[in-house]
């Protein structure tokens, strides 16, 4: 599978490097970046094909993945149309949806809609997909395989349910530090150290999260688990259910999901 990345940011690094952890050969990788000193770091790297613009040849390729900003996305698809023959044209750019992406395209419809995460950057991310009906099987399997580098995929036949991807697990590892934040300053506040505080905040939300994912029980089972009855863990329960933490966690992930279609809107 050829691949042609167009913009060579943090995604599309990530991407590639999984690409290649995987065994994909870096000849049959591509990466369009205007930014002369990211091209140069691409290729010592990686030793992927470079090229400064877009261009007939930069898109001999299978699989075209734009990795590039919103704000870009319009400008660079109109660039890029006439230049799409059978390609499969996959975008990471957050909000655009895929039927925009195709208008932009001039009609073209071999379009997947992907929202990864930023853990994906260590190769522990979750992507969504959502492909318009003209995507083809083998085409679903190239988008998935080019997501699956940097983590799990998931697929979505609502594209609408992708406001609710972006809520949830694109701004999710904000929740997660914000979350981390607190914990430590707690702990810095009933006195341990800075360090002592990060390494228990830390690997107390990594060991957490493990646990969960290797469990066959819902989140609420575990937490009952270690909330004993009178406990410490408890009463700090009872507190953050007297302050509505679950409810303003909630509240928080659908206002989320309202502004990631009000800029789906204004990206059209």
């Amino acid at each position: 599978m050829r691949i042609t990345f167009i913009g060579g940011g943090n995604m599309a690094t990530a991407l590639i490097a999984g690409l290649l952890r995987q065994g994909h050969a870096a000849e049959q990788i591509s990466v369009v970046e205007h930014n002369a000193e990211a091209r140069a770091r691409l290729a010592a790297d990686f030793h992927v094909n470079t090229y400064a613009q877009l261009c007939a040849e930069a898109v001999i390729a299978d699989a075209v993945v734009l990795a590039i900003k919103p704000q870009q996305l319009k400008e660079v698809a109109q660039a890029l149309s006439p230049l799409l023959a059978t390609q499969l044209v996959v975008s990471i750019a957050a909000g655009v949806r895929a039927r925009t992406l195709s208008a932009w395209l001039m009609g073209y419809a071999n379009v997947v809609r992907s929202m990864p995460n930023t853990p994906a950057m260590i190769g522990a991310g979750v992507t969504a997909l959502y492909a318009l009906a003209a995507v083809q099987p083998a085409q679903r399997q190239m988008a998935q395989t080019i997501l699956e580098s940097a983590g799990s995929v998931l697929w979505v036949d609502d594209e609408a349910l992708m406001d609710a991807v972006t809520a949830v697990s694109g701004s999710g590892p904000a929740y997660v530090f914000y979350f981390i934040e607190a914990m430590q300053q707690a702990a810095l506040e009933l006195g341990l150290s800075a360090d002592a505080a990060r390494q228990l905040a830390l690997e107390t939300m990594l060991g957490s999260a493990r646990l969960a994912a290797g469990s066959s029980e819902d989140a609420a089972t575990l937490r009952a688990r270690v909330t004993s009855k009178g406990g410490t863990t408890e009463r700090a329960l009872q507190r953050m259910d007297e302050a509505g933490v679950k409810a303003a966690i909630v509240g928080a992930i659908h206002a989320a999901a309202e502004r990631s279609v009000e800029l789906g809107d204004a990206l059209q």
